[in-house]
C-alpha cells in the first residue's frame, strides 16, 4: 500500500523529511478495524513527532492521526462496526499513522462519519473535536459555574484547529459568553463566523483587553498556544477559584502563581485514553458520535480551511511547513492517493 513516512527527523525543507513509500497492508486483530483512508488532516502533533522521534533503524515512521474513511475489515472482537461503515477518528499516538492507504485503529476511539460532510470536511474534525470536548467538559467542567463569575470562557488561539471547534462546542452546548483571541483581520473574521461573542488580540496584553469587555473577568481560560507568553496575564484576568486549561508545551510552567486565587490547572492530551487504554477509552468514540450528530443537525460546522490535494509527501511537506509557521487557520486537509 502507498504511504508517506520518514526514517530520520529532519527540517521540513529537506526532501527526506517525508517520503512516498510502499508498505505491507495491515491485518486487523482483536478490537481493531481496518480503514481505507479517504482523507486526512494535519495537526501540530504531526510536526512535533516528525522533528523529534526517530523510528528504529531501517524502519519507517508513518505520521497522521486525523482520518475519515471506510471500514474494509474487522478484528474478531469488534462489535460496533461492520465492513462498509463510514468512519472518522484521531488514532493513537503510539501506533502507525493515517498517512497510508489502509490503517488499523481500535474501534473504541472511532465515530461514525457525519452524513452531511464529505471526506475532507469530516477529516478536519476528530483530533481537535476530541481535544476541545475533553478540555471543556472533562477537565474544565465548564457546565459547573465558578462562584461569582459571569458565565464566560476565554479561548487563547481561537483561529487554530482546536480553538475553531472549541468556540463552536461552547456555543452549541453551553450558555457561556465566548471570548476568542486572534490577531490578523482574516483570523478575527474567522472566529466571529464560528460564533465568538468577543475577539481580542493576543499580540497585546490579554488582561488589559478583558477589563474593557462587558463580560467581566471569565471563570474559564482555555489556552491552546503560547501559554508561557500569556501565563501572567491569564493568572491576572481569571476570577478567584477560576479554572485554567492548556494543551501546548511551555518550556517552564510554575503553578505557584495560581495559589493566591485558588486557580485550578488542567492539562489535556487527547491521546491519553488510547495511550493507556483507560477504563473510559470508549468515551472518545461516543463523543465523536455526538459531534457527528451536532454537525448533521447544522449546529457545528467543519473547520476545514485549506485543501492541499492528494495525500503524498510533497503536499504533506507543504502542510507541515504551514503548521510550523504558526499562521495556519482552521485545518489543512489532504484527500485520496491518486491512481
Amino acid at each position: 500500500m502507498r504511504a508517506v513516512g520518514y526514517q530520520t527527523p529532519l527540517p521540513i525543507d529537506n526532501p527526506e523529511a517525508l517520503r512516498d513509500i510502499d508498505l505491507p497492508k495491515p491485518v486487523p486483530a482483536g478490537r481493531d478495524i481496518l480503514v481505507e483512508i479517504r482523507a486526512v488532516s494535519v495537526n501540530p502533533v504531526d510536526t512535533k513527532v516528525r522533528r523529534s522521534a526517530a523510528p528504529e533503524s531501517g524502519q519507517w515512521r508513518v505520521l497522521g492521526w486525523d482520518a475519515a474513511g471506510v471500514v474494509t475489515a474487522v478484528g474478531p472482537d469488534v462489535s460496533k462496526f461492520s465492513v462498509g461503515d463510514e468512519v472518522f477518528y484521531a488514532g493513537a499516538l503510539q501506533r502507525a499513522g493515517t498517512n497510508a492507504q489502509f490503517h488499523l485503529v481500535d474501534e473504541r476511539i472511532v465515530g461514525r462519519k457525519p452524513r452531511s460532510l464529505d471526506w475532507a470536511e469530516a477529516a478536519a474534525l476528530p483530533l481537535t473535536a476530541i481535544t476541545a470536548w475533553e478540555m471543556l467538559f472533562d477537565r474544565l467542567d465548564v457546565r459547573r459555574a465558578v462562584p461569582g463569575a459571569t458565565p464566560s470562557l476565554l479561548i487563547v488561539g481561537g483561529a487554530g484547529g482546536v480553538g475553531s471547534i472549541a468556540i463552536q462546542l461552547a456555543r452549541a452546548l453551553t450558555d457561556l459568553t465566548v471570548i476568542a483571541t486572534a490577531s490578523r483581520p482574516e483570523t478575527r473574521e474567522w472566529v466571529r463566523q464560528l460564533g465568538a461573542h468577543h475577539v481580542i488580540d493576543h499580540t497585546q496584553s490579554l488582561a488589559a483587553q478583558v477589563t474593557h469587555l462587558p463580560t467581566g473577568a471569565p471563570g474559564f481560560v482555555f489556552s491552546t498556544t503560547q501559554t508561557d507568553r500569556h501565563f501572567e496575564d491569564i493568572v491576572a484576568l481569571l476570577v478567584p477559584q477560576g479554572r485554567f486549561g492548556l494543551i501546548d508545551d511551555p518550556a517552564e510552567l510554575s503553578a505557584l502563581p495560581l495559589k493566591r486565587k485558588s486557580l485550578s490547572l488542567h492539562w489535556e492530551l487527547m491521546f491519553t485514553r488510547p495511550l493507556f487504554e483507560t477504563a473510559d477509552m470508549s468515551a472518545q468514540g461516543a463523543l465523536l458520535d455526538e459531534v457527528a450528530a451536532l454537525v448533521n443537525a447544522g449546529r457545528v460546522r467543519t473547520t476545514l480551511a485549506e485543501h492541499y490535494g492528494l495525500i503524498n509527501a510533497e503536499n504533506l511537506r507543504r502542510a507541515h511547513a504551514v503548521i510550523e509557521s504558526g499562521r495556519a487557520k482552521g485545518k489543512i486537509v489532504l484527500e485520496g492517493f491518486g491512481n
